[in-house]
């Protein structure tokens, strides 16, 4: 558990990987925590790199806070637990939820942000006629989180959850992690994916960014998660033949396609670095 200053305490897991190896940030998806999201890229990219992965605020034992689930917020936050750690300039890599944040701390912190990897993600997640209807309800469902009991919350989940997890081996653990939220901030963060749209300045991302785009995604689809590509310069593609929950049920190529992207970013902006010094 780490102090984030004015802000609250937000737990994170941290491999500090060989002296002088690129920082990278972990976010992770909506419902999910630190752990839960990102347990089988733990090993393989923590001898590589310098990993901080936290809990989101409302998620898992993230920051808890009085207010409305912002992603500014979540974004805002993660700057600020980089700076409890005094760490520099860092490559923010977002999966699903942790996209739009990771594209939010290059907008807001741009002196933060040496590059992005963007996972199973979009640039917008409410354009068609279903995805209207079901970010359309969630306010009705942030009403009735005010008045059920929280803890009653998380069991409703946990049942719904359970059938999914039953045969991954790790059920019980997931399930723990699971019940670790804030039942009404994580109905808040899904409405604010539902508002979330940075066509405006996508264009405008200018470090080393990689997209892995799941083909089989059936959450953000593919279509989406390529057209986020294409739309800022000079970003890698990387293909996941997977769906949207790879990450934790088909790790190998998820895994391996990951390593590819941030090898990628991380190249891509130490050439961009020694070619600035040279001409200065």
């Amino acid at each position: 558990m780490v102090e984030v200053p004015g802000r609250g305490t937000t737990f994170l897991h941290e491999s500090k990987g060989l002296p002088g190896a690129p920082t990278i940030i972990l976010l992770h998806g909506l419902g999910a925590t630190a752990s839960l999201n990102w347990f089988t890229s733990f090993p393989a990219l923590e001898h590589r790199f310098h990993v901080v992965a936290p809990d989101l605020r409302g998620h898992g034992q993230g920051i808890r806070v009085a207010e409305p689930f912002m992603l500014e917020d979540a974004a805002d936050d993660v700057v600020a637990l980089a700076d409890a750690l005094e760490l520099g300039r860092f490559v923010a890599v977002g999966y699903s939820l942790g996209g739009p944040i990771a594209q939010l701390l290059w907008r807001r912190h741009r002196d933060r942000v040496s590059g992005l990897v963007l996972c199973a993600t979009s640039s917008s997640f409410r354009t068609t006629p279903i995805e209207h209807i079901k970010f359309s309800l969630l306010p009705v469902l942030e009403q009735v989180c005010q008045f059920v009991p929280a803890g009653v919350a998380r069991r409703l989940i946990a049942h719904v959850s359970k059938s999914h997890l039953e045969s991954t081996g790790f059920a019980d653990w997931a399930l723990r992690q699971l019940m670790l939220m804030d039942p009404k901030a994580i109905v808040q963060a899904a409405a604010a994916l539902g508002k979330y749209a940075m066509e405006r300045w996508v264009r405008e991302i200018d470090v080393p960014t990689s997209v892995l785009v799941h083909t089989r995604d059936q959450l953000v689809p593919p279509r989406r998660q390529f057209e986020l590509a294409s739309a800022i310069p000079g970003a890698r593609v990387h293909f996941v033949d997977a769906d949207h929950f790879a990450v934790v049920r088909d790790p190998q190529p998820f895994v391996s396609a990951l390593i590819g992207a941030i090898h990628d970013v991380t190249f891509a902006h130490a050439t961009e670095t020694a070619a600035i010094r040279r001409a200065s």
